[in-house]
């Protein structure tokens, strides 16, 4: 942030939403990149760093 103004570099996934200023909101569900299994989205864990109940590969939001 080299004028302190909040700007910087762009990419370097800085806070939440990767530095975009965007994300998915509380509601959804988390899919699985594999199976196809659907959860309900917990809010404040993403759905990247929850496991598939039925085959334990990644998941993804919806």
């Amino acid at each position: 942030m080299p004028l302190k103004d909040g700007t910087g570099p762009v990419g370097q996934g800085i806070g939440r939403g990767q530095g975009n200023g965007i994300t998915a909101g509380p509601g959804g569900k988390c899919i699985c990149t594999k199976c196809n299994n659907s959860v309900p989205h917990t809010r404040g864990v993403p759905c990247v760093n929850r496991e598939c109940p039925k085959c334990g590969a990644a998941m993804t939001r919806e």
